[in-house]
């Protein structure tokens, strides 16, 4: 399973693309995005010198729909971005490739970071090619499933691996919900919440690896 690190060259014609170039010292960190055909929202960090006069610059965008300031200090400030052009996302939704979050935006380009199947890896640069998106594969490094569990938090793996040891995943099974809860210390729903979490990881990273998108 290949993760993969890409430098995007943002289309001058989205606002984002043309903005970062316009003030290059600026930091736009995608903390978290919700791409669509037409609109797209997006949680942003911008680290700036002087904040205020980027947002009112992102305002005044064509594309900008809505902009929410949730907070701001000294060289800081949190926004919350509607806009009717989210491209710069678009190639990494249609290929069902997840972009690992934050990913920095500085002087016209994207740093993405991806972990997934070799077949959508490859969806992706179709996508970005058809999308007339210039970009660059800085690397490309292999992820055997001994590292699987870097798809898992610390809490995750805690709680799967307690499960796993009280014999939760035998057939027939030698533990119930509620002993593993009982190890653990928490309620049993709390429990089969992170079980459920972590299962969901795991089997979609095993179908995507070895059953293909």
């Amino acid at each position: 399973m290949p993760h993969a690190k890409l430098a995007i060259d943002l289309p001058a014609q989205t606002w984002i693309g043309e903005l970062s170039r316009q003030h290059p010292a600026a930091v736009f960190q995608v903390v978290t995005g919700t791409p669509g055909d037409d609109v797209g929202i997006g949680l942003v960090r911008l680290v700036a010198s002087d904040p205020l006069p980027i947002i009112t610059d992102i305002q005044a965008r064509e594309n900008v729909e809505r902009l929410e300031l949730l907070w701001t200090h000294d060289d800081e400030a949190l926004l919350q971005i509607e806009t009717t052009n989210p491209l710069p996302l678009v190639p990494a939704w249609r290929a069902g490739v997840p972009l690992e979050m934050p990913f920095d935006i500085q002087d016209g380009w994207a740093t993405w970071e991806v972990t997934t199947s070799r077949s959508r890896l490859s969806a992706l640069r179709t996508q970005l090619e058809d999308l007339g998106i210039g970009f660059s594969i800085e690397h490309v490094r292999e992820i055997d499933a001994s590292q699987a569990d870097r798809l898992l938090t610390d809490r995750q793996r805690a709680v799967l691996r307690e499960a796993i040891e009280a014999g939760y995943y035998r057939t027939p099974r030698e533990a119930t919900l509620g002993d593993v809860a009982d190890r653990l210390g928490v309620a049993n729903s709390t429990a089969s919440d992170v079980l459920h979490r972590a299962e969901d990881h795991v089997i979609h990273w095993f179908a995507e690896e070895h059953m293909g998108p």
